[in-house]
């Protein structure tokens, strides 16, 4: 089964032992919005996921999920 982009996103915060509420400070978003993207209830924009790949040095194909 593949992983979602709300379970990559949990992964890499926790592997970087960063919080809910620390990340949305680095993103300007609402600690709310982290848990609803983690939840794969919504997905964030093209501009955040820019952020989301810049502060944890991933690619956006690798938050994507796409594999070539």
């Amino acid at each position: 089964m593949e992983e979602t982009f709300g379970q990559r996103l949990l992964s890499l915060r926790k592997d970087k032992g960063v919080g809910q509420i620390q990340l949305a400070k680095e993103l300007n978003v609402g600690k709310s919005i982290i848990s609803l993207w983690e939840k794969d209830a919504c997905e964030p924009t093209l501009s955040k996921l820019i952020a989301i790949s810049q502060f944890f040095g991933v690619s956006i194909d690798f938050l994507a999920g796409v594999e070539f």
